[in-house]
């Protein structure tokens, strides 16, 4: 059944929101004149795929977890992104695509080997990664490995629709804050 909501709610919001999508591409690209950007995460069962991002730092920030980033990195529009989480549209294309769902563990980088191992204690590693989920409204992120994880098996252990639609509610409406980044 989720599954089946992550496709029609993803495709509807690619279809429906293309527009909004094509506008925050164009001002990307005169922002940091390489408006997505893409990078290699975990997936189910530790399998690697694309995540794709509207880029909210400049192009030259290094590779690593937002909270081990540069504040100073992030720019101006970068910071509009983050704050109403825009930046997370194009990663309805990987919920699309079967690679996240819209509801799960926000997927990690493959260097972050304190959460993976975490992960894979309390079978969170068997879920497909998520854009939102109980951590994110909750404002927990990847620099407490520990925590993180305990609260993905959690979410996991008491999935249902309406914890589906009420994490996505709770994520449109505002509630948590994204990935910190240091200084910001």
């Amino acid at each position: 059944m989720i599954r089946l909501l992550d496709v029609l709610f993803s495709l509807a919001g690619l279809l429906l929101g293309f527009p909004v999508l094509m506008v925050l591409f164009l001002v990307g690209l005169f922002d940091t004149g390489s408006p997505v950007f893409s990078q290699e995460r975990v997936g189910r069962s530790k399998k690697p795929f694309t995540l794709v991002k509207f880029r909210t730092m400049r192009k030259d920030t290094a590779s690593v977890a937002s909270h081990l980033a540069s504040g100073d990195a992030i720019t101006p529009f970068g910071r509009f992104l983050r704050k109403t989480k825009l930046d997370e549209l194009p990663q309805l294309w990987n919920v699309l695509k079967g690679e996240m769902s819209l509801v799960g563990p926000r997927p990690c980088l493959f260097s972050q080997e304190d959460l993976i191992s975490e992960r894979e204690k309390r079978g969170v590693l068997t879920a497909r990664p998520g854009i939102t989920g109980l951590a994110q409204v909750n404002d927990i992120d990847m620099s407490t490995p520990l925590l993180l994880a305990e609260t993905d098996q959690k979410m996991l252990e008491n999935l249902t629709v309406a914890a589906y639609f009420k994490y996505i509610l709770m994520t449109v409406f505002g509630k948590g804050r994204g990935d910190r980044v240091p200084g910001k």
